[in-house]
């Protein structure tokens, strides 16, 4: 009896050694990321200033507190897990400080806030190990969609997807028998002004956020790999096909009251509820897929 005892006693004592250097690994990088956040402080404010300011990126505030609920989700399989730190976490924290270098030498925004999460996912792999870091890589990689792209790119985006919102919208407005002409990202309407498909009409707003919603979406409600990505995926054509119905409506309501039906809180109005519909579109894709899409079925026990 007093074996027994004695051997639960050092069983719990090694389950308490191996736990003590785990909750000091953890402690160490919660640290340290703090640490980088400091670091990188200047080039965060900026990027929360970018979210405040274009409402392309207003979906930003919500990435991290997602990523720490993600985190936070998987704490019972981290338990689990075994913490066993790795020199594989010096890739990504060199190419995290070869981006910083690079966006302060070049001016370049993208390269200085991409390398801070290259910096954290570097000191979770580094600290925590490759099995921890599999079990948080969805979280961590998450933390990318935080990152405003340059406007560079987004010029090269935007004005093709202009001038498709603005097809779509002309077709659909033929459609309804009303005459309409595209010139560029510009329609011509009847007897009314023009209307100017700007930047902000491209469908690039609907676009981002559309495909953050649909990254957390399917996380939540989608259980497999091929499901998700297809939900992950079908967001592009959906945010292009909401946004030219958008452009079509206004183009709608400037034939038939005027350009001042198609202006301020009016227009404001249709980009809720257009993008509204995109995420009904999403939920009816959901509930098809729950309904059509082919499931592994369990083998009975003889």
């Amino acid at each position: 009896m007093t074996t027994e005892v004695g051997t639960g006693g050092e069983v719990d004592r090694g389950a308490a050694a191996k736990a003590a250097p785990a909750t000091r690994e953890y402690a160490t990088t919660a640290c340290l990321i703090a640490a980088a956040i400091a670091v990188f402080a200047p080039v965060l404010y900026y990027m929360v200033l970018h979210w405040a300011n274009q409402a392309d990126y207003s979906h930003g505030f919500l990435v991290a507190p997602l990523s720490l609920y993600f985190a936070w989700e998987r704490r019972a399989t981290l338990r689990r897990t075994p913490v066993e730190p790795s020199w594989w976490g010096v890739v990504p924290l060199a190419l995290g400080t070869g981006a910083l270098a690079i966006g302060r030498l070049g001016v370049e925004l993208m390269a200085m806030r991409t390398a801070f999460v290259l910096t954290v996912n570097g000191l979770v792999l580094l600290l925590l190990g490759r099995a921890v870091f599999r079990v948080l890589a969805f979280p961590l990689l998450f933390l990318f969609l935080m990152v405003p792209l340059p406007q560079s790119l987004v010029n090269v985006i935007a004005f093709p997807l202009q001038l498709v919102a603005a097809d779509l919208a002309v077709q659909g407005l033929h459609w309804l028998g009303i005459p309409a002409l595209r010139e560029g990202n510009i329609i011509h309407l009847a007897n009314r002004q023009p209307l100017f498909v700007a930047e902000a009409c491209s469908g690039l707003r609907s676009l981002m956020a559309l495909g953050t919603l649909a990254v957390v979406f399917a996380y939540f409600f989608r259980k497999t790999a091929a499901e998700r990505i297809l939900i992950v995926l079908s967001a592009i054509p959906i945010a292009i096909a909401v946004n030219a119905f958008r452009v079509g409506l206004t183009g709608y309501l400037t034939h038939a009251w005027g350009t001042q039906a198609a202006e301020g809180w009016i227009h404001q109005t249709e980009g809720f509820f257009t993008f509204g519909i995109a995420l009904i579109l999403l939920f009816v894709e959901a509930a098809l897929l729950q309904r059509f899409w082919p499931r592994r079925r369990r083998a009975r026990p003889a």
